[in-house]
């Protein structure tokens, strides 16, 4: 998924007014270094990493009834991700195509209502065979006795439904940003599809 959909981002790229370089963010950039995805006579240049998520679409809802309080901007990411403990009612959606590019429909985010914890919820595309890598992998990356997650297949959505705190994940810090949590959940996410599907690969 990830592969086939970085090579159609590359492909897409090169059709563009400048074919001779590429602008993306670190995780793609490394992605593509790696696994010597484009020529040497492309240039990759990296982007700043906090304008990721400034064309994302983001709203405020109402967690018990799920409706729309607020549609936002990009400025609403920069209150500190305690705006989640002090407004426990809401959780946040966020849709972007970098999503797409690892196969996550959007990502929905709250404070959960009995550990306190940062809630992170996405529909991951990813096969059911990967299951057991996938599980592997989501107790490798979460740190700490007291991480959990909850991984179901959605045989409807061919999805699967993804829970877990952020608290666990490495980098996590009481005092970021929205922003900076949104960045680091796309990181976390992308590195678990990598090492997900490059295992199945080593296996096939």
């Amino acid at each position: 998924m990830l592969h086939k959909q970085m090579k159609k981002f590359i492909t897409s790229e090169l059709t563009s007014k400048e074919p001779s370089s590429i602008p993306l963010y670190q995780e793609e950039k490394e992605y593509i270094e790696k696994y010597k995805l484009i020529s040497d006579d492309v240039t990759l240049i990296e982007k700043d990493p906090t304008t990721r998520f400034h064309e994302a679409y983001i709203e405020r809802c109402d967690k018990e009834t799920e409706e729309t309080l607020s549609k936002e901007s990009f400025v609403f990411l920069e209150h500190p991700i305690d705006y989640l403990q002090k407004h426990k009612n809401e959780f946040l959606y966020l849709e972007s195509n970098w999503l797409e590019l690892i196969g996550v429909d959007a990502i929905a985010f709250e404070v959960n209502d009995v550990f306190g914890t940062y809630d992170v919820m996405v529909g991951l595309k990813l096969q059911k065979k990967f299951e057991a890598t996938l599980k592997e992998n989501l107790r490798k990356d979460l740190l700490g006795d007291e991480a959990k997650f909850e991984l179901m297949f959605n045989q409807n959505d061919g999805l699967w439904d993804l829970n877990f705190a952020l608290d666990y994940v490495n980098g996590f810090k009481e005092e970021m940003s929205l922003e900076e949590a949104y960045r680091l959940i796309y990181r976390f996410l992308f590195k678990l599809v990598e090492r997900t599907e490059e295992r199945s690969m080593d296996v096939n």
